[in-house]
């Protein structure tokens, strides 16, 4: 029988659905059990402005962390541990502040516990698929979040039968479980599938789920299922890859309808529309515009800034660098994805009209910097017009950005050059070998931005994940940690009299 699910309807936000006035507790009348879910039907939940928005950005915690821990290649139990870690701190009640108007419970049971927890799971989820629908970039950085998400989940109640057999009903998937007759005349075929881990005796209390071979195609691709008459005979252990497929495909087609729709919701909720219009720009990591964040005993001034772009600065970061050297010049755009990087990697005010003064008067005189540029530096700092800190650009908001036109440097290489020309690039720069600038260009052929900047800094760093104290957070979600994460790298190995390998810096 095929596997079969609900059709999603389409993702669409209304007032009465989304948002009220005042908070009020969500409905407890529908049924919760597990925080596992194809999503395939709108919930009606009122939520206020404030809870609308913060469900919304512990759910994009949740999901950036997953993208987080991709990028440095963290797999098996130490993703799991990490995930559900940030799972506890975000999507529940006890760390959401708005979603204290869901107290109509002064002391939840865990059940009762659990069933607001996966009321605020299913509420984020739609509100964020209603953000994230835009456009093809941000579909698939969804999708790909979601998933890992999903089979996250779906991983940890594999090893109960009868919790599995529940989610199945729950979504609606219908696969035959092979039965106990059959098991026993498959005997053979079926103990020897390739590291099923079950032995002669336990096949008898082991699953088995019969599926259409192309809707198991990696599977016995990998050899990883027995194939007879047309059908896939899958260990129940394996069956996640089936299902997982089956959410990508349903969500995916949901993005696409609620991209059509987006403007007339829009329409209809003023209020909600500029959340969700800027719900993917919004950066929850470290805000290196309003912290302290000078480097530690060394200054990043206009006479060091030459060695720290040779050596500690992402691929973004270090084009507008050599962009700048090479032209005496940046235009608007460069200047702020720039100057803000500076300014959160901890140059003054003083030294960033130093720096570009330098390299810009090589074209015009220092009467004319001072009265094109020196106001707008002195701005970026929060030393002139309204005074405001402004933070550097993450990573999401570069890549999303306007893509850079002729004469401009600004942009995320990984996004906005051709696969050829980043080719060249990185063999110039002499970033890695071959193999390695091949696993970096496989990330940006997948329009996976961020990891192939995640692969380009590992390839630069050798060793750095075992590199006592260094926290690589945010790198590959922000040029900043990127930075920052260098500069704490190559102090160790300078400290442990490491040897360094140095990167070419392109000013042709």
């Amino acid at each position: 029988m095929n596997a079969v699910q609900k059709s999603p309807g389409p993702p669409s936000l209304t007032t009465s659905r989304y948002i009220k006035e005042e908070p009020s507790a969500l409905s407890s009348s529908s049924s919760v059990e597990a925080p596992l879910d194809f999503y395939a039907e709108i919930p009606s939940y009122e939520l206020s402005l404030d809870e609308f928005e913060e469900f919304a950005l512990a759910r994009l915690k949740v999901l950036r962390k997953i993208e987080e821990l991709r990028a440095q290649n963290i797999t098996g139990a130490e993703f799991r541990t990490n995930l559900e870690s940030t799972l506890k701190e975000n999507l529940t009640t006890q760390n959401l502040t708005a979603s204290k108007s869901f107290g109509t419970i002064a002391k939840p049971s865990a059940k009762e516990q659990s069933k607001l927890n996966n009321k605020i799971d299913t509420a984020s989820h739609f509100i964020l698929r209603a953000a994230y629908c835009r456009t093809e970039d941000l579909r698939r950085w969804f999708l790909t979040q979601e998933c890992a998400l999903f089979r996250f989940r779906l991983d940890k109640i594999l090893t109960s039968s009868s919790a599995f057999r529940a989610f199945l009903v729950k979504a609606d998937l219908h696969f035959d479980r092979v039965s106990d007759l059959e098991k026993e005349r498959l005997r053979e075929f079926l103990l020897s599938i390739p590291n099923s881990n079950v032995s002669p005796g336990e096949l008898s209390v082991s699953v088995f789920y019969q599926v259409p071979f192309v809707q198991a195609l990696d599977l016995v691709a990998k050899r990883l299922c027995y194939v007879h008459d047309g059908m896939a005979y899958v260990p129940q252990s394996r069956m996640v890859s089936i299902i997982v497929a089956k959410y990508r495909m349903a969500l995916s087609k949901s993005l696409v309808r609620a991209a059509l729709s987006f403007g007339e919701v829009t329409e209809e909720n003023e209020r909600i529309a500029p959340l969700l219009k800027s719900m993917n720009s919004q950066y929850l990591g470290r805000d290196y515009g309003k912290e302290d964040t000078p480097l530690e005993n060394d200054e990043l001034t206009a006479n060091t800034v030459d060695s720290y772009a040779k050596q500690s600065m992402p691929l973004c970061m270090s084009q507008l660098h050599a962009g700048m050297k090479r032209d005496s010049k940046l235009k608007h755009q460069g200047r702020l994805q720039y100057g803000l990087f500076l300014k959160g990697g901890g140059m003054s005010t003083e030294e960033h009209l130093a720096f570009f003064q330098r390299v810009f008067t090589k074209i015009m005189t220092t009467e004319q910097f001072n009265k094109n540029y020196s106001y707008n530096i002195r701005h970026m700092h929060g030393q002139e017009g309204k005074r405001a800190s402004y933070s550097p650009y993450s990573c999401m908001k570069i890549i999303l950005g306007n893509p850079p036109q002729g004469g401009e440097s600004h942009g995320c290489p990984f996004r906005h050059y051709d696969d050829s020309s980043l080719s060249s690039l990185l063999t110039k720069l002499n970033v890695g070998s071959a193999s390695d600038r091949s696993a970096i260009l496989a990330q940006k052929k997948a329009r996976n931005y961020q990891l192939a900047c995640a692969k380009h800094f590992e390839v630069m760093h050798p060793g750095a994940a075992s590199v006592e104290g260094l926290s690589m957070n945010g790198v590959g979600n922000h040029p900043n940690a990127w930075f920052a994460a260098s500069v704490g790298y190559h102090k160790a190995k300078n400290i442990n009299g490491g040897e360094e390998k140095d990167m070419v810096i392109d000013e042709a």
